[in-house]
């Protein structure tokens, strides 16, 4: 049987004036057409030809020797060539852009930047796109506590967390306590697992060990210090909101930055903030 949306080998069963006809071993009827400009020199019939089967621009199911980037099943990151009302076209590698429909974009979607997305046949029999990606991962990731990982944000819920694919693989989630900073879907971002959840999935931090970031927040603070003049208005009864808007940190981290800069007689308290010793 011939799959729509899948690389596969087919049989040169005739030639025609539009090219040549093609179909599974044995098969009589169903035969598709792989255009003329495809049709390798000095093939013949009988020949077994690898062809990517899909739709061309009038909706023919037809078979070409051009490969996509990604087919039926697969997780790839693909640019917008165009968009519209009903949806966004993407650069897969074929004449025919492939289409995401408005129902599966997630977030805005922006012409000439890539996003993370899979492929699937929808109840039309359509070969389209989708950002909702979630089903297409696994959660037999080889990583552990600790290690450190790349992934692309494929989904933002403000009461959960950033949903990560890790790898483009692998089904991760940023807490939202862990979610420092502003980020969008399609972001790409480093990771380092904080747990390996027993379905497999896995917790992840954009910060690093509590040591190495408590010197990273340090520094941000004294550099922030030093933009206002030597003092900066925070202390540990400022809001977490105030602290993060000024210094992109949670209020633990910079409590215990603080703490370091105190301990090691760089700063001291002032009413309502700290300064430059």
């Amino acid at each position: 049987m011939i799959k729509l949306g899948e690389i596969q080998n087919l049989k040169i069963k005739r030639f025609t004036s539009p090219g040549a006809y093609l179909n599974e071993e044995g098969i009589e009827e169903g035969d598709i057409l792989l255009p003329k400009t495809q049709i390798p020199k000095e093939a013949k019939v009988g020949d077994s030809l690898e062809v990517f089967v899909y739709r061309d621009s009038k909706d023919r199911v037809i078979a070409t020797t051009n490969k996509p980037k990604i087919t039926v099943g697969e997780i790839g990151h693909l640019m917008v060539a165009s968009t519209t009302k009903i949806g966004a076209f993407l650069d897969w590698g074929l004449e025919k852009d492939l289409f995401l429909p408005f129902s599966e974009q997630v977030g805005r979607i922006e012409r000439g930047k890539e996003y993370l997305v899979g492929v699937y046949i929808d109840k039309s029999d359509r070969i389209c796109a989708t950002m909702k990606v979630k089903n297409l991962l696994s959660t037999n990731a080889p990583y552990k506590e600790n290690d450190k990982a790349k992934g692309t944000i494929y989904s933002i819920h403000r009461d959960i967390g950033a949903f990560v694919a890790v790898d483009d693989k692998y089904d991760s989630l940023i807490p939202k306590n862990e979610l420092h900073g502003v980020y969008e879907v399609g972001e790409i971002v480093e990771v380092r697992v904080t747990k390996v959840k027993e379905d497999g999935r896995l917790n992840l931090s954009l910060r690093d060990k509590a040591y190495v970031q408590m010197d990273q927040d340090a520094t941000t603070i004294m550099n922030k210090l030093k933009e206002n003049g030597g003092t900066l208005m925070l202390n540990d009864n400022s809001p977490p909101a105030l602290i993060k808007k000024e210094l992109n940190m949670s209020k633990s981290g910079f409590k215990r930055a603080v703490g370091k800069l105190l301990k090691e007689g760089i700063i001291e308290f002032m009413e309502d903030g700290i300064k430059f010793k």
